[in-house]
């Protein structure tokens, strides 16, 4: 009795190692909505519930375009009460100069659906339809180009605008198979660890093409001093730090380079221009304080092979910056 006493407390503690490395495992493993996405050149993730929670940008009353205006009549849903997550894929396109533009788009939405409405308005907007691997692909005009949308269940929708149907097919192919912990793209392998713990948004890879024009990254009117292919690691959380000064929101950008020293010619280059952009700012009137309290937080670096930039986002400017905001 003793002996099987202490195989049967054996096998129960060999039980809740398994969960907790599980759990553990899940806890680490990124979004599930990011999991799904195919093969990209760079990802975009945003985690829209502590950003509604302390904002409340979802209670501002906007007046929506009138093809938005139909949407929301149609499906009922309305995203800046409904959406939760959102995972973007950027795919770049060989011809920027083409029908398809500099840049296409995979999605992967998670939030509260009416699938019976969302389907209704899905099936009298599309021009072709495709059943494959049981979900059916609604295929949409958008601005010259085709948008493929499926419903995978009844909280994740997902879209691509890509000229063929692998990317559509690529994220059902990954929902099928239950988005493993380990799953993902070739791109999120091997670059979401370096995302910091408790990030409510990020992004990782060439973030630059599409505001490129010539390989020149042009953001707001500025060049940066950066090519379109180089790979970027962005992140936006919480400081719980800065908690009893009213919370603020931590930003961190490193922009991967060959080696140390180009590195830190980098960050020379990038200081100038911000030394520039904080000139510009006191000259404006009026002056902006949130913004000013902003651009005097950033701090650029160099860092072994990468060129690291922080700065602090104030609360205030933080709901200047979300939907709905004036």
């Amino acid at each position: 009795m003793r002996k099987r006493t202490s195989y049967t407390l054996l096998v129960v503690f060999l039980i809740l190692c398994a969960l907790a490395g599980a759990l553990y495992l899940r806890q680490k493993a990124p979004p599930e909505v990011a999991r799904l996405l195919p093969e990209s050149d760079a990802i975009v993730y945003i985690n829209l519930k502590p950003i509604r929670a302390a904002t409340h940008f979802d209670r501002t009353q906007l007046t929506p375009a009138p093809a938005y205006q139909q949407f929301l009549d149609a499906t009922g849903f309305v995203w800046e009460r409904d959406l939760n997550q959102a995972a973007f894929a950027l795919h770049r396109m060989p011809n920027p100069n083409g029908p398809n533009g500099p840049v296409a788009y995979s999605e992967v939405f998670e939030g509260h659906f009416d699938t019976d409405r969302v389907r209704g308005y899905l099936n009298s907007q599309a021009i072709d339809r495709e059943t494959y691997a049981n979900h059916i692909i609604y295929s949409i005009p958008v601005e010259n180009r085709t948008l493929r949308v499926a419903l995978l269940d009844y909280d994740t929708v997902a879209a691509s605008n890509m000229p063929t149907t692998e990317q559509i097919h690529s994220i059902i192919d990954r929902h099928s198979a239950a988005a493993s912990p380990f799953a993902g793209s070739s791109l999120l392998s091997g670059r979401y660890a370096e995302i910091p713990a408790f990030s409510t948004a990020w992004a990782i890879g060439r973030l630059g093409f599409p505001f490129a024009v010539d390989n020149k990254v042009t953001v707001g009117g500025l060049e940066l001093p950066v090519s379109a292919d180089t790979t970027f690691i962005a992140s936006l959380r919480y400081s719980p730090s800065l908690h009893l000064h009213g919370g603020a929101v931590q930003l961190e950008i490193d922009q991967l380079t060959p080696d140390e020293s180009a590195a830190t010619q980098s960050a020379q280059a990038l200081n100038e221009l911000l030394h520039v952009v904080q000139a510009l700012q006191k000259g404006q009137q009026p002056v902006d304080p949130e913004l000013t309290q902003f651009l005097s937080t950033i701090s650029i670096q160099p860092h072994k092979d990468r060129t690291a930039l922080k700065a602090t986002i104030p609360p205030e400017l933080l709901k200047h910056l979300t939907p709905g905001a004036p």
